[in-house]
């Protein structure tokens, strides 16, 4: 408090000072912390759950503004186009960073100029399943083989065309050589319900969707899309390890600043970070609802989202999607 009077009252010469001074106050005000995403959803919930946990650390209260459409990318333009002065960051997914330069025919920002990676959040997994009633596999090399032998294909659903369900949905049957037509809907609460009718073969989406059914039963999981197996569900295989090489995918998320904002603040905002992934009782919360809190730094969050290009550009190729 004494540090920040004596900084308050000498106003004058704060301004004239080097841009690395000021920044040693920061933060002296609310951050705003745009979600692309309508509230209620689970990158809200996430975020809401960083943002409690930011406060204590950093010692100002983090606001969140949900700004959603476009498939998020209202919420990441707005990210992009705020003043670099680090009282606005954004959550931005793998789909912002990765996907979407190849998905849509043009984008409002540009993702490796406009914003600047602080770093990963979360991992979200995808996991294989099908209806227990309606499929007679029991694992993932025989539901390959039923695939292959239904007459007409199988359909698979996803919460959206350009989703990482939808992509790896694309990819996993263009590499097993099945005959996929892909069924988009809003979202697991409406792809659950179409599976479990038996209107819909199969999906490969969001693990945290599908744990409880997965649990209860009614689905039947064949292999996770984590490098490893998920700890609270260590009986489903990885894809690896259920027949399928190099398909790690994961709806990865992390937070970002856009371009210009001052290195320190972005280092600081990481260090925060890597404190509330560390803590056990964050862990446990996360990996309870189907994700995993991790951490990585800037230039690690930069370099995965650039490794991961390549295959998110094969997805959207033999997926055929396209948006205007």
């Amino acid at each position: 408090m004494i540090a920040r009077r004596t900084l308050l009252a000498a106003a004058g010469g704060l301004l004239a000072a080097p841009a690395v001074h000021a920044q040693g106050d920061w933060p002296s005000k609310p951050v705003r912390i745009i979600v692309p995403w309508p509230p209620g959803g689970s990158t809200d919930v996430l975020v809401r759950l960083y943002a409690e946990l930011l406060q204590p650390i950093l010692g100002q209260t983090f606001v969140v503004e949900n700004r959603a459409g476009a498939g998020g990318n209202i919420g990441i333009d707005a990210t992009a186009k705020a003043t670099p002065d680090g009282y606005t960051m954004g959550i931005a997914s793998v789909g912002h960073l990765a996907i979407n330069p190849y998905l849509y025919a043009r984008l409002p920002y540009d993702p490796a100029k406009d914003l600047m990676p602080v770093g990963v959040a979360w991992d979200l997994p995808n996991v294989a399943v099908v209806a227990s009633q309606h499929n007679p596999a029991q694992n993932l090399q025989a539901f390959i083989a039923w695939a292959k032998a239904k007459n007409g294909g199988i359909s698979y659903g996803s919460p959206g065309v350009g989703t990482t369900p939808h992509l790896s949905g694309a990819l996993f049957c263009a590499r097993t050589g099945i005959e996929g037509t892909h069924v988009p809907f809003r979202g697991a609460a409406q792809t659950i319900p179409a599976m479990l009718s038996g209107d819909l073969d199969f999906a490969l989406d969001n693990l945290a969707s599908y744990v409880p059914v997965i649990q209860e039963g009614r689905m039947r999981a064949f292999a996770v899309t984590s490098a490893e197996r998920w700890p609270t569900m260590p009986d489903i295989p990885t894809m690896a390890e259920a027949g399928v090489p190099n398909f790690v995918v994961s709806s990865w998320q992390g937070f970002v600043f856009p371009t210009g904002t001052p290195r320190p603040i972005i280092d600081k905002v990481s260090g925060a970070l890597r404190r509330v992934a560390s803590e056990q009782s964050v862990k446990d919360r996360f990996l309870r609802v189907g994700a995993q809190a991790v951490w990585s730094s800037p230039d690690e969050m930069a370099a995965r989202a650039d490794r991961e290009k390549p295959m998110w550009q094969e997805a959207v190729r033999v997926s055929g999607a396209r948006v205007e």
